[in-house]
């Protein structure tokens, strides 16, 4: 059985090329190699997915399964038009920032969608956008044979977005000497996937001839019982400081990601089903997600190991925390 990857290189990428070797595949990677070392055991083909002559050498022979990872239009366009008549089944990783609306939890996946966004660009404003129109080309081009994946929020091991690595290293690492840590009170929901679960899935999904389209996350989860896991695996035992949505705001603290935030907080009600989507259609095609604890404890140790005082892409900087700790607390 082959596979091949378009992209294999970068987080997501090179785990489902990993999870293609676990399941015994034949793994061709094809991309340009910049986003870090090749996996072990699979195939390199190095190329620059904008060139005309991008699947040349991956057009000579038939795969099973093609997965994409891409999020540029061209990128798709080009890759279905070389490629679709030449496997048996085609997965491509869309994302749930796809829909038009995230103020509803259990939506599913008839929920609206944004207008299409046809051109390449790098702006986050675009991104949801564009996998809009990625998912368009590839059911036009392979309507019987294409599997699309909504990802939710990723969890685990080599989060380069620092989004789910902050709170078990910041419960392990607190920023104060008292082992205070500020959280946010909130009833929001969270929904997270372990990587690895995702990528198995997608193989095994793609290998199945699964077909449609589905929100690939994991269960809700209340965002204090998150909270309480990352506490529980980093064996926190200082204070908790929460506060309110309002107080975040007065205080210029982010929501979600970047400089001064607080990953995976979100503002209610607008982000209300932002991480509370129905995954029912993926579960049916075998989807299933390791315990929470266990993508945290994992996430945790990941992070240590890459160092827990490297600048960071989201969260509190510890100087930050500590000033907000005190005036909470004032």
């Amino acid at each position: 059985m082959s596979l091949l990857v378009l992209g294999g290189t970068a987080w997501l990428g090179r785990e489902i090329a990993d999870a293609g070797v676990a399941l015994g595949q034949d793994v061709t990677i094809l991309a340009r190699g910049q986003s870090g070392a090749a996996p072990a055991d699979v195939a390199v083909v190095t190329a620059d997915r904008g060139s005309p002559d991008a699947y040349d050498a991956v057009r000579v022979r038939h795969w099973d399964v093609v997965v994409d990872v891409a999020r540029q239009p061209s990128q798709v366009a080009g890759a279905v038009r070389a490629l679709a008549d030449r496997t048996s089944s085609w997965v491509f990783v869309s994302s749930a920032s796809v829909y038009a609306g995230e103020d509803a939890p259990g939506a599913d996946e008839t929920a609206a969608l944004l207008e299409a966004h046809e051109g390449d660009d790098e702006g986050w404003e675009t991104y949801g956008a564009r996998k809009v129109a990625c998912e368009r080309l590839v059911l036009d081009a392979l309507p019987d044979r294409a599997l699309v994946a909504r990802s939710g929020l990723i969890a685990g091991p080599g989060d380069h977005t620092d989004r789910t690595g902050y709170w078990p290293l910041r419960f392990a690492h607190p920023a104060g000497a008292d082992g205070a840590v500020l959280v946010p009170d909130s009833p929001l929901l969270t929904q997270v996937l372990d990587v690895r679960d995702l990528a198995h899935w997608l193989v095994a999904a793609g290998l199945d001839g699964g077909s449609g389209v589905v929100n690939a996350s994991g269960p809700t989860v209340p965002l204090a019982d998150h909270l309480a896991a990352a506490r529980s695996v980093a064996g926190h035992t200082g204070e908790v400081v929460a506060v309110d949505q309002d107080w975040l705001a007065a205080h210029q603290v982010e929501p979600w990601s970047g400089e001064r935030s607080l990953p995976l907080w979100l503002p209610l009600p607008d982000y209300a089903g932002f991480m509370a989507r129905s995954t029912v259609a993926a579960e049916a095609l075998g989807l299933v997600a390791r315990p929470l604890d266990q993508t945290l404890a994992d996430t945790l140790a990941w992070e240590l190991s890459a160092g827990p005082g490297r600048r960071r892409k989201a969260g509190l900087s510890p100087a930050d925390e500590v000033a907000l700790l005190a005036e909470a607390r004032a």
